[in-house]
């Protein structure tokens, strides 16, 4: 049962996305408390590969309200959790020049944290211009076809 959280919606935009990897969030429990109350942000998240061990940065997980006297960082470094191998294959695709690792989806997975990363490339303004017409064209279609279904029905 996969339940979504939070999700990066600017990094489709703002990037061509060419693989996707899904990994494990090592979180501390005042975070857990907070995602399930609905407190968590992917805007700007990305990842980083270091020292042989993959990060998620600025991913926003506000503290809980009603936690005891310990609390954590909103926008702490995370940890993620990977196969050294899916580690090597970021490692390498975050080297290319233009390619970067960003967040894109947050969700539960069998009672875990998961988060969706990406390899992006960014695009062009030309590259989004042309992805926002495409989108309204699509719209106009359909938005043609129901109402041909509705009077031909």
């Amino acid at each position: 049962m996969v339940a979504e959280i939070a999700s990066n919606r600017r990094a489709f935009h703002n990037y061509q996305i060419l693989e996707k990897i899904e990994a494990g969030i090592e979180l501390q429990g005042t975070e857990v408390k907070s995602i399930r109350a609905g407190f968590a942000n992917l805007n700007n998240a990305f990842a980083r590969v270091e020292n042989n061990e993959a990060y998620l940065y600025d991913a926003d997980i506000q503290p809980y309200a009603r936690a005891s006297h310990t609390q954590h960082e909103p926008k702490r470094r995370r940890k993620l959790l990977l196969h050294r191998s899916e580690i090597t294959k970021l490692f390498s695709a975050s080297a290319v020049q233009g390619q970067t690792l960003v967040a894109l989806r947050l969700y539960w997975k069998n009672r875990r944290v998961k988060v969706e990363i990406g390899v992006g490339r960014g695009k062009s303004t030309i590259d989004k211009r042309h992805d926002l017409k495409e989108k309204a064209v699509k719209r106009e279609t359909d938005r043609a076809l129901s109402a041909f279904n509705r009077r031909h029905s």
